[in-house]
């Protein structure tokens, strides 16, 4: 509504809308905020409330709206009034979706309705997260600018501060995106006490405070005063409390914008864009999301349902039955490079009670996932562009299965949620609480230095209980692995006694013997020699042997000085029998002497292939050493290699 003055009369320029007889009632309201991925956000309170100055969103009946335009004058009681010459009526079309409908303040005429050339084809073509072509890097100056620009107590003050480095619409929108959402923060107490919100922009300017609404209607005011076309578009969304599978019916629970650049139209939502809250501190926290800025259409409506379907700009549109049974990927989903996940249904079921799950990502990335929060029953093995999972869950009934991609950064975060419900649970199926993802070799190990491993696949069986697996190492990479399984004789001190390791050349050879049958994680940890630190775990393999004769014993503990290139032929064992003599025969690399001491000493001699062998008496030891002397002008010998003798 417009009000003009003269001297005598006042002339009201204000649009009538007429509506349908059939409305649907507003009902309940729903969240509009997304989940924080290790801790789901407030309630964000829904759009309803005429009487306490916020927008009641309803949906209504059919398409657009058509109102009539009056000019209707209010006169002095001593005035002609010239009826004629004032009086005014025209058809109008009112842009369901917006409240705002009068031209911008450099006069542009009102925003047209969506067409044909504003929509997207869907599904997503996989060529951009964006609406438009669009280099980020181009942005890095104007946000540095428009992060720091102060609030302002003028909105036309505040804009004309946020333009001074914006030169065209793009850049105009872009820094009023990034100005809100790094000073305007989500208003949970207004959420909460439905009374209490504030939708005024003076209120949002003085408390830096808002919700959904209040976020959407500053936008538009804000980017209608920088002379850009803006709407505000209600809908439904998946935030907060959202289920999967569940319904929309009643009052929108949440708005945003769709702004007109470069001949199309664009979508935004500034209040995802902001940050998020966490419900355990009941606080929010600025945490930029540059996804919801000018998001592809066929990824937005995903998470963001429009009253009117032209606002999908999507062609052909969705249904509301589909947005309510389609698959919802979160944002990190896109932010990570992920491309797509099979299935890709919200709900799966197990077969013979294993469930896979497939991810495709546009680079190679670290995956891992939990399984009712905790990261068992399930091999994940990763792909040179994504991942394989197959998990076992342990119980029938319905379980939550979340899954997390590392992408750029150094932080997991959460990219996908299934439903799992199982029917059957394999017996047969125990895997090792210790067995770590990924499993198997993959682009990471080769990344880590471990190469052209002599088993590519994940899962190694044997029936005697013995296995030797090989891959390259790079220099200065050294290696270290472990046996991990739930039951028997293997504890922390044991655990890389079951495996030894021979240095070829460059390639590092591992030999497992099994204590039981059963199932067991070989864990593989690399380090860099010159570097300080820890190992780090690059991989596992997971062994699997069904022999229930299988009881190998340890191998010997090697000590420092078991260098590069000693092989062990015998014994493997590294429990000797007592009152034994028992042989030797090794192959050791730069050393002038070797002898073997158990109650007495026994010279092992050089042979013609290079082995040193011998013998030696385990009577009367409980301890058995193999020991080198590396220069023969030196008398001090080092211990390489121990043995315990078994009990009388």
């Amino acid at each position: 509504m417009e009000l003009k003055k003269d001297s005598n009369t006042v002339s009201i320029d204000m649009l009538l809308i007429v509506h349908s007889e059939k409305r649907r009632s507003a009902q309940g309201t729903h969240s509009d905020r997304q989940a924080d991925p290790g801790a789901p956000p407030q309630r964000r309170g829904g759009l309803q409330g005429i009487g306490n100055g916020t927008r009641k969103w309803q949906k209504l009946e059919g398409n657009d709206l058509y109102g009539t335009q009056l000019t209707v004058e209010v006169h002095p009681q001593d005035a002609m009034p010239q009826l004629l010459k004032k009086f005014s009526l025209a058809k109008r079309t009112y842009v369901q979706g917006s409240l705002c409908l009068q031209g911008d303040k450099n006069g542009n005429t009102r925003p047209r309705q969506p067409g044909g050339k504003d929509a997207h084809a869907y599904p997503w073509d996989r060529s951009s997260l964006k609406s438009m072509p669009l280099d980020l890097r181009q942005f890095e100056k104007l946000d540095t600018y428009a992060s720091q620009v102060m609030v302002k107590s003028s909105l036309d003050e505040l804009v004309n501060d946020l333009l001074q480095e914006a030169h065209t619409d793009l850049e105009r929108v872009r820094a009023i995106w990034i100005w809100i959402c790094h000073h305007i923060e989500y208003d949970i107490e207004a959420a909460q006490e439905k009374d209490r919100q504030a939708f005024k922009t003076t209120d949002i300017l003085r408390t830096q405070k808002t919700n959904c609404d209040g976020y959407a209607g500053l936008f538009e005011k804000m980017c209608r005063i920088a002379g850009v076309q803006c709407l505000t578009v209600p809908g439904y969304s998946k935030g907060f409390g959202y289920q999967t599978g569940q319904s929309f019916s009643g009052e929108f629970d949440h708005a945003w914008n769709a702004v007109y650049l470069e001949g199309r139209w664009h979508l935004v939502d500034s209040t995802w864009g902001s940050g998020l809250v966490d419900t355990t501190t009941s606080k929010f926290t600025f945490l930029y999301n540059e996804f919801y800025f000018l998001t592809h259409p066929a990824l937005f409506i995903e998470d963001h349902f429009p009253d009117n379907k032209n606002w999908q700009l999507l062609k052909p549109p969705q249904s509301l039955r589909q947005f309510e049974h389609n698959m919802y990927h979160k944002s990190e989903f896109y932010n990570k490079g992920m491309l797509s996940a099979h299935p890709e249904t919200s709900v799966i079921r197990t077969v013979n009670g294993k469930a896979t799950v497939t991810m495709e990502s546009c680079a190679p990335t670290l995956f891992m996932f939990m399984l009712n929060g905790k990261q068992e029953h399930g091999l994940l093995s990763l792909r040179k562009n994504g991942m394989k999972l197959e998990v076992y869950p342990p119980t029938m009934g319905t379980h939550k299965l979340q899954i997390f991609a590392k992408g750029n950064s150094d932080i997991y975060s959460s990219v996908l949620e299934y439903t799992l419900k199982c029917n059957y649970v394999d017996s047969g199926v125990r895997l090792p609480t210790e067995l770590h993802q990924p499993v198997g070799p993959s682009w990471f190990s080769e990344q880590m230095g471990i190469l052209k491993p002599s088993h590519p696949d994940p899962i190694l069986h044997t029936t005697d209980g013995r296995f030797s697996v090989s891959f390259g190492v790079e220099e200065g990479i050294s290696v270290l692995a472990s046996l991990h399984g739930d039951d028997g004789p293997i504890t922390e001190e044991t655990q890389r006694r079951y495996i030894f390791q021979l240095h070829r050349e460059k390639r590092t050879e591992l030999k497992v013997q099994l204590p039981r049958a059963g199932k067991f994680a070989l864990k593989i940890f690399v380090k860099k020699r010159q570097e300080p630190g820890n190992y780090v775990f690059v991989f596992n393999y997971l062994l699997c042997c069904s022999n229930t004769k299988v009881n190998w014993p340890m191998f010997p503990e090697s000590f420092g000085n078991w260098g590069p290139g000693n092989e062990l032929l015998e014994p493997l064992s590294g429990v000797l029998p007592a009152n034994r003599n028992v042989p030797f025969k090794l192959k050791l690399h730069g050393v002038a002497k070797a002898l073997v001491k158990g109650q007495d000493t026994w010279p092992l001699t050089l042979n013609n292939d290079g082995y040193w062998e011998g013998s030696c008496s385990t009577a009367g030891c409980q301890e058995v050493y193999v020991m080198v002397l590396e220069n023969a002008n030196h008398n001090f010998y080092s211990y390489i290699l121990k043995y315990k003798v078994n009990d009388q």
